[in-house]
């Protein structure tokens, strides 16, 4: 299932390694989109638990719908 999670401000290219390969782009309002494929549900919420134990502010986490691409 592919995800875009953003979350406030903006992080280097380099954080996507840490992210475990999730691309990483910026938006024009400041915040940082990361956009990938999150295998199942327990990788998600490990994904989310990183991004709270690292006090990074999270905006929003959405589902994309491969057809709409």
């Amino acid at each position: 299932m592919l995800y875009q999670i953003k979350l406030k401000g903006h992080l280097r290219d380099d954080w996507s390694d840490w992210f475990g390969g999730l691309s990483i782009h910026h938006d024009e309002t400041g915040n940082t989109l990361l956009t990938g494929d999150l295998v199942d549900q327990s990788r998600l919420h490990g994904l989310l638990k990183r991004i709270r134990d690292a006090g990074m502010e999270l905006i929003s986490v959405n589902p994309i719908n491969e057809a709409d691409d």
